[in-house]
């Protein structure tokens, strides 16, 4: 069992889950509640992980970062570090794909919440962000909760992302479901069949 990309793998979950706990709630919210005319492209962009091959979302996410574009530029110019290839380019890369299995329970989350609490709340006197933590976060926990889950299982499991962007980095970007493919190209089937187990575990 590869101990190291485990905890690559732990580490990149963690702190995906985490940023997309703070991205995807006003984007779920949002989507639960807004009535404009062109909310579902939106939606359809937020989607688009689900149906875009992770090789080819990989690489776009690769030329997105990259040094010769103007975010990739700019990164590099204030920290001195380039994004392909590190562990920050490829915590990018895991937030995007893993942005939809956040989003849509939590939008279901907040949508199952009635819509005569939300109001009376309002008419109470309360403003829409303490409405939001008093009222519709307590109610709709479970879907927070899933999305959390689902998006760090999600990352724990991911591979064609994870190669186009990070590379094979050991320490740094070599994820378990990478170093299970690794551990089957060197005929290591014990090796890899622990680490697989692991991620069974998560999955």
């Amino acid at each position: 069992m590869d101990f190291q990309a485990i905890g690559v793998s732990l580490r990149l979950s963690f702190w995906t889950a985490l940023i997309l706990l703070v991205v995807a709630t006003p984007i779920a919210y949002w989507a639960a509640f807004a009535r404009h005319r062109w909310k579902f492209l939106v939606e359809a962009v937020v989607a688009l992980p689900l149906v875009l091959p992770p090789t080819v979302l990989g690489f776009y996410v690769l030329v997105a970062i990259g040094p010769k574009s103007p975010f990739g530029s700019l990164y590099q110019t204030v920290t001195g570090t380039l994004l392909p290839f590190s562990f920050q380019g490829l915590l990018l890369a895991s937030v995007l794909y893993s942005l939809p299995f956040a989003v849509q329970p939590m939008r279901a989350g907040f949508a199952s919440v009635d819509r005569r609490l939300i109001e009376a709340s309002w008419c109470l006197g309360e403003s829409r962000l303490a409405t939001f933590f008093r009222v519709i976060a307590p109610l709709s926990w479970p879907g927070l909760v899933t999305g959390m889950t689902l998006s760090f299982a999600h990352t724990m499991g991911e591979f064609g992302v994870a190669l186009m962007v990070g590379g094979n980095l050991r320490g740094e970007t070599r994820t378990a479901a990478i170093a299970v493919y690794d551990q089957v190209q060197a005929l290591d089937y014990d090796a890899a069949a622990a680490t697989a187990a692991f991620l069974l575990v998560f999955s």
